[in-house]
C-alpha cells in the first residue's frame, strides 16, 4: 500500500510539473479580495444596489468589445455578431458581462474563485435557455484554467479585475498562456493617480457609497504605462487605451480623453497583423485615440 501511495504521489507530481509552463507556486488570487466579494455574492443582479455602476458600465464596455472584434473580422453574423468567438471572462462575478456577450452569440466561459458568485451566475443564466447553452461558469482561478486550456480562447475579458489581483504579472502571463495567437485581451481598470484616490475611494466609497467601503485598495491600482509595460513584456501589443468616466448623478458611463481615472484597454497577443488604431475607436464616440504611453493627469 505504501508503494502504491508513493507511485500515485509521484505520478500526480509529474502531471503537475508537466502541466505548468511556469511556476504558479503562489496564486494571483487575493484571499482578502475573495472575502469581500463573498459577502456581496447575492447582490450581483440588483441593478440599483452595490453593483449598479457595473451594470451601467455595460452600456460602453459591451459595444467597445463588440465593435473592436467586428473591426478585426471579415465574418459577420446578423443577430449574433460574435458567433464562433470563444471568450474567457476572468473574474466574472455574477455574470454581468458574460450574459450580454453570450447574447451577442459568443461562447463564453466565466471563471471566478468565489463559489457563491458562480452559483449566482449559474442561477441567473438558467432563466434564459439560449444563455444556458452559450455560457458555462466555473469556480476556478486563472492559474487552474492555464493547466487545462492552453491557447484555447479567442478573447479574454478582465473587466474591473486587475485592481484586485495579488500578482499582476502572473495574471498577465496566465492570460497570454490561454489566449490564442492574435487573440484579443480587454481590460478595464482604475489608474493610480491622486485623482483616482480622491474620487475612486474617498468619494465613491466613503462619502457617496457608490461601491461598498473597502472594495478598492489604491496601492493595487495600475497606470496605463505600467500595464502596457507588463503586457508588452509578455507578448502583447497594446492597441487602444481610452479614458472612462462615471457620472454618479445620472448613473451612467461615458468615454473621455483623459485616463486619469478609469480606462479601457485593448491588447493583441503577438502574431497579429498590424492594424490601424482607428479600427479600435470606442463606439459612438469621436474621441482621439490615446496610446498607453501618453501622459496622464495627476
Amino acid at each position: 500500500n505504501i508503494s502504491i501511495d508513493l507511485m500515485t504521489f509521484q505520478l500526480s507530481l509529474f502531471r503537475l510539473i508537466v502541466k505548468r509552463p511556469f511556476s504558479t507556486s503562489h496564486s494571483s488570487v487575493d484571499s482578502k479580495e475573495m472575502k469581500k466579494f463573498q459577502l456581496l455574492a447575492h447582490k450581483w443582479w440588483d441593478e440599483e444596489g452595490e453593483y449598479a455602476a457595473l451594470h451601467s458600465m455595460n452600456d460602453i464596455r459591451v459595444p467597445f468589445i463588440r465593435d473592436t472584434l467586428l473591426s478585426m473580422s471579415s465574418n459577420y453574423h446578423p443577430g449574433n455578431p460574435l458567433s464562433g468567438i470563444k471568450i474567457l471572462d476572468v473574474g466574472c462575478g455574477g455574470g454581468l458581462l458574460s450574459e450580454p456577450l453570450g447574447r451577442l452569440g459568443a461562447s463564453v466561459t466565466g471563471i471566478d474563485p468565489v463559489e457563491d458568485n458562480i452559483s449566482t451566475a449559474d442561477r441567473h443564466k438558467s432563466f434564459d435557455p439560449v444563455l444556458a447553452k452559450r455560457i458555462q461558469y466555473k469556480s476556478s482561478s486563472l492559474e487552474e484554467i492555464v493547466e487545462e486550456s492552453m491557447e484555447t480562447f479567442d478573447v479574454i475579458v478582465a473587466s474591473e479585475v486587475v485592481e484586485h489581483v495579488a500578482d499582476l504579472e502572473m495574471f498577465i502571463k496566465c492570460c497570454s498562456q490561454v489566449l490564442k495567437p492574435e487573440g484579443s485581451l480587454f481590460i478595464t481598470t482604475i489608474n493610480k493617480t491622486q485623482l483616482s484616490y480622491v474620487l475612486g475611494i474617498v468619494v465613491a466609497e466613503k462619502i457617496m457609497g457608490i461601491v461598498p467601503e473597502g472594495t478598492h485598495e489604491w496601492e493595487k491600482f495600475v497606470s496605463p504605462e505600467e500595464l502596457e509595460r507588463l503586457l508588452e513584456s509578455n507578448g502583447f501589443s497594446v492597441r487602444t487605451v481610452n479614458g472612462m468616466l462615471y457620472n454618479p448623478l445620472s448613473g451612467s458611463w461615458g468615454w473621455m480623453e483623459s485616463t486619469s481615472l478609469n480606462y479601457a484597454l485593448h491588447a493583441v497577443k503577438s502574431g497579429a497583423r498590424a492594424r490601424s488604431h482607428a479600427t479600435d475607436a470606442p463606439p459612438e464616440t469621436d474621441i482621439q485615440q490615446r496610446s498607453a504611453t501618453a501622459g496622464t493627469a495627476g
